[in-house]
């Protein structure tokens, strides 16, 4: 079966979407142990969340990179989701959706969400060819994220360093049936 370049690809159910991300473990910790983001998270900055949980573990290498050694698997309402891919802007120019730069440049100023395709990875985290979304979330996105939005945080990285274990041991198939069920997100088309 082939799968689409662009599609988003998470886990889900009919009310919630579960996006990654990964932090120090004071910030990580805390979250996990509240189930929401602590009166004293920042909001000030741009902050990516990651449906798709080997990227993830591309990204903060299966939890080891400095202040990446916590890995959140945050379950978001379903309409926050939607909202913030719906209004989200590529994190640059793309032809096919702006017709050049400076109306892309507008719509950066005036949405909160930006948008970028990554290649997916695999087990061993090497690229394939379609791609996996990120979304940046900033200013009244990141106040819907932490406000509204999330419904439930778990820590995730014993599982990352359980599936990581296989792999390196080469058992491929069990580290493959520990991965979160990932499938076509169709609530919307972007």
């Amino acid at each position: 079966m082939t799968v689409p370049t662009r599609q988003i690809r998470a886990l889900h159910d009919d009310e919630t979407v579960t996006v990654y991300q990964a932090y120090r473990p004071e910030i990580g910790d805390a979250a996990a142990g509240l189930g929401r983001f602590p009166d004293w998270y920042r909001r000030d900055r741009m902050t990516w969340i990651k449906p798709s949980f080997l990227w993830m573990m591309y990204r903060c290498g299966w939890a080891t990179k400095e202040g990446q050694e916590r890995v959140l698997a945050v379950r978001l309402r379903r309409a926050g989701f939607d909202a913030a891919v719906r209004q989200a802007v590529p994190s640059h120019h793309d032809r096919d959706v702006y017709p050049d730069q400076a109306a892309w440049r507008r719509a950066l100023k005036r949405s909160p969400v930006r948008v970028q395709w990554d290649p997916e990875r695999d087990l061993h985290l090497r690229p394939l060819a379609h791609r996996a979304i990120q979304i940046g979330l900033s200013g009244s996105a990141v106040e819907g994220y932490v406000d509204e939005w999330t419904v439930g945080i778990d820590d995730v990285t014993p599982l990352a360093h359980e599936i990581h274990a296989l792999v390196r041991s080469g058992n491929l198939t069990q580290a493959s049936d520990l991965l979160p069920r990932e499938r076509p997100y169709t609530a919307l088309e972007i």
